[in-house]
């Protein structure tokens, strides 16, 4: 739970540097050319660092099974604190996207090591799933308050180097931390049927991958069966979660009622004073920053609904509703912002819920279609969609919003939704058809 929350706290605290990046540079030199930097360049420095985050999930879904949890979460947690601190340090965007995909690398390791932990050492998965997801919502929503706050009185580039304290204590914690990492494994879990009845894993697949053929045939024992269908959902998530979240702050700020309240306005004179805030200072509080973070906080609540639900509905059925909902409030965004500020907080409380409602589902869904001794290489394939291929959602959202207009980024995540609930009913049918 701790790592889980110092992950999300550095990931979505991002978006927000996203915001000043796009008037702190104004080109990407790479040496033999410069790019000017807008939407889309900035989609395409922040998609290299989320893609790695993404990508090298399958690799550390590997090294899972054969090394442990414990190990990983251990580096994982100095990484990222290394990457912060030379993210403080850049001097230009090229050193920003590099620090990224320090980041991405070091994080990258932490879903299929935190969830095959769960799945094989807590009984009650998704009770499970759900109090991890919390701590994972805490971080992504504390994270990003506490950035905006600091960056009231502060440069983003030592907000930046502060914010890699915290995983660096948690890295101290976690070297002297010890558990059962297999307490709830037992033999019925080796052999999970998927919804055709066929078997996922038989006892060949008890010890994880050993080597690249090993690789090769477990991961096509996985995508033969309706793992593959799974894997489609969760692309679909990983899309519409890094296209609606990257931009969000920018998107907002454009918006009535998120105008930059100066911050000698906002607080008495005496405590500007004496937080050293010069009568003419330029420092403002952004009220799309708290929104942002506010529509995060709200996802605990989604996450803890969606893991309780995982133990009493279908998980087919979850995948269905949740990514359904996704849908309608992409197509309802844009609509409630222009209907004033009060409709645009609910619509905004209820997408936070919703965009979090959805992950216990298919992190429980995939220890349903895959076997207990490949289960690192399972979720390292499902996140390796979720925030690989999903980390494209970002460069999407970029090249949208600089070539086109914020409603055709909106109807292209209701495409998302639809496509996630989609294929949610159609594995419900089969299961039920069995």
């Amino acid at each position: 739970m701790l790592a889980h929350g110092m992950v999300h706290t550095y990931e979505l605290s991002i978006p927000i540097f996203v915001s000043i990046w796009l008037t702190e540079f104004d080109v990407l030199s790479l040496g033999f050319v410069e790019v000017g930097v807008t939407e889309a360049t900035l989609g395409l420095v922040v998609t290299a660092g989320y893609g790695l985050f993404g990508v090298g999930a399958l690799p550390g879904g590997v090294l899972v099974d054969r090394v442990g949890s414990a190990r990983l979460i251990t580096l994982c947690l100095f990484g990222m604190a290394g990457s912060f601190v030379l993210l403080g340090l850049a001097p230009n965007l090229l050193v920003v996207a590099l620090a990224l995909l320090l980041w991405g690398a070091a994080a990258s390791v932490y879903h299929p090591a935190g969830l095959t932990l769960l799945s094989k050492g807590v009984t009650e998965r998704g009770t499970g799933f759900a109090y991890h997801g919390i701590a994972g919502n805490v971080g992504t929503g504390l994270g990003p308050l506490l950035t905006a706050i600091l960056l009231l009185f502060v440069d983003w580039t030592v907000v930046s180097v502060l914010l890699a304290l915290p995983a660096l204590a948690a890295g101290a914690y976690a070297m002297r931390a010890r558990f059962d990492e297999t307490a709830a494994v037992d033999a019925v879990d080796d052999s999970v049927d998927d919804s055709d009845g066929d078997s996922v894993g038989d006892d060949r697949a008890g010890t994880g991958v050993a080597s690249l053929a090993e690789f090769g045939v477990e991961s096509r024992r996985l995508f033969a069966g309706a793992f593959a269908l799974v894997f489609v959902v969760v692309m679909a998530s990983g899309l519409y979660y890094r296209g609606v979240l990257t931009f969000l702050p920018n998107l907002l700020e454009s918006l009535p009622g998120f105008e930059p309240i100066p911050l000698t306005s906002a607080l008495p004179a005496p405590v500007t004073d004496a937080l050293g805030v010069q009568p003419d200072s330029e420092r403002a509080i952004n009220p799309e920053r708290y929104f942002y973070s506010g529509l995060l906080i709200v996802g605990v609540l989604g996450q803890y609904l969606g893991g309780k639900l995982t133990d009493r509905i279908p998980v087919e059925a979850g995948l269905a509703g949740g990514f359904g909902l996704l849908a309608l409030l992409a197509l309802v965004f844009l609509p409630a912002a222009n209907a004033g500020l009060a409709p645009l907080l609910v619509v905004g409380a209820v997408l936070g819920c919703a965009l979090f409602l959805v992950q216990p589902f298919y992190q429980a869904t995939v220890a349903e279609y895959s076997p207990a001794g490949t289960r690192g290489l399972s979720y390292g394939f499902t996140y390796l969609g979720v925030f690989g291929v999903g980390a494209l959602g970002g460069a999407i959202a970029g090249t949208i919003l600089t070539y086109a207009t914020p409603a055709a980024l909106f109807l292209t995540l209701a495409a998302f939704g639809a496509t996630g609930s989609g294929v949610g009913v159609y594995l419900l049918r089969r299961r039920r058809a069995v």
